[in-house]
């Protein structure tokens, strides 16, 4: 099915917002038409099979017991339909027609309703009725024709994607949050799959698909639709979690139809009530999580599991900032992976699409170093592939796949692959949203970006290492070690000389400390009296101000509390002044305290003869504040200097436009 005919069957579905207008808002238009465009899909599914159906029907309504899988069996799908009814009988009766709508929805299978339930349909069909509108509907979706052999089932996603995407649009919502652009799909699948093509071969072979945001269900379906590619006798199962209710029931629905179990797709929130089984295993987990989402509703779930099952829940590793939850679901996914056993059978291989912000985010001894931390020193990050910006339909920022796995082959252990395919793409005919770019198949006479990147993506060590290779550039291989860092704190001493000018006094008088002394305003008045105000030490001042107050008839006051608060409010930085020392040790003058990164590694005693005492030969490091932290600097390793232009090039080009200018400006005035 070409993409005119995927238009053309939207465009039907979506003339219905014309019977709406008036009577709903633009932005609950997806309530009515998404749900009846589901309710026809399955009817058209089940019609070879009615009459089958309605005879099993018969034959065990006098039966006292559980007909459900004789009429599984006897629809050949996952689900079915007890009632005569059909939509266009449906409108063929004016006068009973909401009601025999509700019996027809209440015939289905409880897996059928549990779906049309989520789009609340029972008010809607109210609704429609109320506003006389119930018949036009029907009468809409009884000439849409979604027969399989019409419509198969991989090419029914892309209609639902693009009712999604039309609704969102009205109601200025992020198409972006349900659904992943097609080709970008294709791509992820074959990075994620592709290493496994021998192993897919085996005939039998089972393997399991999980997604945890799975939106429609399109990245389950491509997975499957891949491996089955490879071995048509293969047994694909998907399992997926979803937030979003219409898209969950269009998930859902898509799986009752390719006889998937439909109970595999979850409901609700995968951080605070993930829906598979607990210790629940798969071979393939995928996603593309909402790129800065935060997760301030689940925050008590999260933070409970963190700090009360540290490493034997999913989130020990750390918790990143409140305001993206993006590298909570890889670690969510991480605890999914299958177990490697001894002979080096099992393991999981993941693909997770992210923005640049994971790769860097957060210093050293954040929530997100630390799970970067975490990834990579168990080895399991295999690669990064940059992708082109302004492919996806609600962002136009630049995005990335992570791929990992636990059992990487021989010549990727210990090492990740940097992949840069930011210039991999074609200019669409007509932008969707924020999508402007597309990764081209090699169909139609399109380019095979996909191809290309898979293909490279399947030799980047060797392309590494070969220096000649065309693409050489493009791909970049490090030790896990090479993203690691130590933090190091360079502390240089405190250094003062001590004044007692109107500045410092005024800063001595508002100082809460000296304000509460009973004698303040003596002291105040004994200081300003002072002849000689200036002191290259602090023993040389404290001994002057003492004799200033014994002068004035006061007492000295004693405490460290005092002695700090003169000290910080007559002391003045000066580079040449006096080094400050606490039990013997120069005190850190925290407004010169800096932080540098040094690799995992190197010494950093030796970096600091090497790199700060030239500059400073006073500093030292403070090896209690060192922290370890991990990024994936990507944009760094990959940029290529551009020289600036010549300035005469530049003079030249400024001196056509003055000209030109000059010219305008004639015309203007003539």
């Amino acid at each position: 099915m070409n993409s005119s005919k995927h238009t053309e069957l939207a465009n039907h579905a979506w003339s219905v917002a014309d019977l709406l207008r008036g009577d709903y808002k633009q932005s609950d238009y997806g309530k009515v038409i998404l749900p009846f465009t589901v309710l026809r899909r399955l009817e058209c599914v089940l019609e070879p099979t009615r009459e089958k159906v309605a005879e099993t029907v018969a034959k065990y309504k006098d039966e006292e017991i559980d007909a459900d899988h004789f009429l599984r069996r006897a629809s050949g799908h996952s689900f079915y339909n007890k009632s005569a009814l059909t939509l266009k009988t449906i409108a063929g009766d004016p006068h009973g027609m909401a009601a025999n709508l509700q019996l027809y929805v209440g015939s289905f299978s409880d897996n059928a309703r549990e779906v049309l339930e989520q789009y609340e349909f029972a008010q809607q069909v109210k609704r429609l009725a109320n506003a006389d509108l119930l018949y036009k509907v029907i009468g809409k979706f009884t000439d849409l024709d979604l027969r399989p052999e019409v419509v198969p089932n991989h090419n029914m996603g892309y209609i639902f994607e693009e009712l999604i995407r039309r609704f969102a649009e009205q109601s200025n919502e992020t198409a972006g949050e349900h659904f992943t652009p097609r080709e970008v799909i294709k791509l992820m699948v074959n990075l994620l799959i592709a290493p496994d093509g021998d192993a897919l071969s085996v005939p039998g072979v089972v393997r399991t698909v999980m997604d945890p945001a799975c939106g429609t269900g399109g990245m389950l379906s491509a997975a499957e639709d891949h491996i089955t590619a490879h071995n048509p006798d293969a047994t694909v199962e998907v399992y997926g979690q979803e937030l979003n209710p219409e898209s969950w029931a269009i998930c859902r629905s898509d799986l009752m139809i390719k006889g998937q179990d439909p109970e595999n797709i979850a409901f609700g929130n995968s951080f605070s009530n993930p829906g598979q089984e607990k210790g629940a295993k798969f071979d393939y987990l995928l996603a593309n999580p909402p790129f800065g989402v935060e997760w301030k509703k689940v925050r008590s779930e999260v933070e409970y599991e963190h700090e009360n099952l540290g490493d034997a829940g999913r989130f020990g590793a750390g918790l990143p900032r409140i305001n993206d939850g993006s590298l909570l679901f890889l670690q969510h996914m991480i605890s999914m992976m299958k177990p490697v056993d001894v002979n080096g059978k099992g393991g999981s291989r993941i693909a997770i699409v992210f923005n640049g912000s994971p790769l860097f985010t957060g210093a050293a001894g954040s929530g997100e170093s630390e799970i970067r931390r975490w990834i990579l020193e168990n080895d399991w990050l295999e690669a990064i592939v940059a992708l082109p910006d302004q492919l996806f339909y609600n962002t136009g920022i630049s995005t990335y796949f992570w791929i990992l796995t636990n059992r990487k082959n021989a010549e990727h252990k210990g090492k990740v692959v940097l992949l840069d395919a930011r210039d991999q793409w074609q200019k669409m005919r007509k932008s969707l949203g924020d999508k402007r770019k597309m990764l081209g198949d090699g169909e139609g006479g399109s380019p095979d970006h996909i191809g290309d990147i898979t293909r490279l993506y399947g030799d980047a060590v060797s392309v590494a290492a070969n220096a000649d290779h065309p693409l050489h550039g493009k791909v970049k291989v490090f030790d896990n070690s090479a993203f690691g860092y130590q933090r190091i704190t360079v502390e240089r001493p405190l250094k003062l000389r001590f004044e007692v000018t109107e500045e410092t006094l005024a800063a001595l008088k508002a100082s809460k400390v000296i304000q509460k002394l009973p004698n303040a305003s003596v002291l105040f008045d004994a200081f300003e009296s002072m002849d000689v105000r200036s002191w290259a030490t602090k023993s040389e001042a404290w001994v002057a101000l003492k004799d200033a107050a014994v002068a004035a008839g006061t007492t000295w006051p004693t405490g460290a509390p005092f002695n700090k608060a003169l000290r910080d409010a007559i002391g003045v930085r000066d580079p040449e002044g006096e080094v400050q020392k606490v039990k013997g040790q120069a005190e850190p003058d925290a407004d010169l305290r800096h932080f540098e990164n040094v690799p995992l590694g190197e010494d950093v005693e030796e970096y600091r003869k090497r790199k700060v005492h030239p500059h400073v030969a006073d500093a030292w490091i403070d090896h209690l504040k060192t922290r370890v932290g991990y990024e994936i600097p990507f944009t760094r390793h990959f940029y290529v200097y551009k020289p600036p232009r010549p300035l005469k090039e530049i003079d030249a080009e400024l001196k056509v436009l003055e000209a030109e200018i000059q010219m305008l400006l004639g015309e203007v005035t003539e």
